[in-house]
């Protein structure tokens, strides 16, 4: 197996390609918790490693028997929590917990019931401005949104969540001073690939549209987040 860094690989051919049947395609999307309300009150926190945004809409992709996709479709308020890279400890303990009770036989084996999750993961919880579920102290980047549209995906097995970003809430480290914009030389996602978790590398480039103000005689940013212990 060529255990080289992607950057050192030389350019694929047709003859280099294999055809293969991966058991799952994350091939790199940020991590994100999702905290929502359950029927009793109290508030349920998953990992989700399926998510993207379309301008104030995050498109969310669940399993169809899980605690927040059941929670969503009643009570459609919830905060997308976006760890560090350094939180990932924090993530997968989460990984084998479900809010479900009795677990769902579709569960993986070992999962079990775990009515606390924020404790259980070593996270504490701060309250959110909008919506009813709470953020997730220490996450970097906090988006309040409510869900407008729960649908199952083509194949039935999972469920499709649109939501409406309503308020976001980033650490002043993150934000370049006197803007809105996110730096994205000082942060960085957890990013889950194939089952397992990385921070970014180093800036390669920017898109042409980017509206980041950058100062390009000011030393670089240091990505003060990357070291931050979970919370």
């Amino acid at each position: 197996m060529n255990t080289a860094p992607p950057s050192t690989l030389p350019a694929p051919t047709a003859a280099t390609h294999l055809e293969i049947e991966p058991s799952i395609l994350y091939f790199g999307t940020p991590v994100v918790l999702l905290s929502t309300e359950n029927e009793n009150g109290s508030f349920n926190l998953a990992p989700i490693s399926s998510a993207w945004a379309l301008g104030r809409t995050v498109v969310i992709g669940l399993g169809s028997e899980g605690q927040t996709a059941y929670n969503l479709g009643s009570r459609p308020d919830l905060v997308i929590n976006l760890p560090a890279p350094a939180q990932w400890p924090a993530v997968e303990r989460l990984a084998p917990l479900t809010g479900r009770n009795p677990v769902p036989a579709t569960k993986p084996r070992g999962c079990r019931f775990e009515p606390d999750k924020f404790a259980a993961a070593g996270m504490t919880s701060e309250p959110s401005h909008l919506v009813r579920p709470p953020r997730v102290a220490g996450c970097p980047i906090q988006l309040e949104a409510r869900a407008k549209r729960v649908q199952p995906d083509a194949s039935g097995d999972f469920v499709i969540v649109e939501a409406v970003v309503c308020r976001v809430h980033a650490d002043s480290r993150i934000v370049v001073p006197g803007t809105d914009h996110i730096d994205p030389a000082a942060w960085s996602p957890l990013i889950y690939s194939f089952r397992h978790y990385f921070g970014l590398g180093p800036e390669l480039g920017h898109s042409y549209r980017t509206q980041t103000p950058r100062d390009v005689e000011a030393p670089a940013a240091e990505p003060a987040l990357a070291d931050t212990a979970p919370n």
